[in-house]
């Protein structure tokens, strides 16, 4: 088993009953995604979610509420990874920009098309956090605080 752990980041993001989701090929296969990734050591939480959002989905992302915090273990690499999930504003999306390697496509499904493919998630965490934002989970983002010094 692994020691790694790995901070990410994530956008739920809802428009008129569809969530806005990445297929991406993985090691696993083909899997779905919220447009999610791994923070960088120079950015702050919050901005994290909104760079992976462009680069994976062409959309501009303004979050304005934390939606959770979760832990998981990926069973076969052992790796922890810790996800900071937020719901926002989707903004405007940039034409002929290409997204991250290994994105095949942006697509939005309700949450019972994405609760069909539930065997194509790329982790038990891509549903959880749909049903945690339709229950009305949402934090204040003064909860997470980028300090330098």
């Amino acid at each position: 088993m692994s020691d790694k752990v790995s901070v990410t980041v994530a956008a739920v993001i809802e428009v008129d009953g569809r969530f806005l989701l990445v297929e991406e090929s993985t090691d696993d296969g083909v899997r779905l995604n919220q447009p999610a990734g791994h923070l960088e050591a120079d950015e702050s939480i919050v901005a994290g979610a909104a760079r992976e959002t462009l680069e994976e989905t062409a959309h501009q992302f303004v979050p304005r509420a934390l939606v959770g915090v979760y832990r998981w273990r990926h069973p076969a690499s052992g790796v922890v990874y810790v996800r900071f999930a937020f719901a926002g504003d989707l903004g405007a999306q940039e034409a002929g920009r290409a997204l991250d390697e290994g994105i095949l496509r942006a697509l939005w499904l309700t949450p019972e098309e994405l609760r069909a493919r539930s065997e194509r998630h790329r982790s038990p965490l891509v549903m959880r956090c749909v049903e945690d934002y339709l229950a009305g989970r949402r934090y204040p983002l003064d909860l997470l605080v980028h300090y330098e010094g």
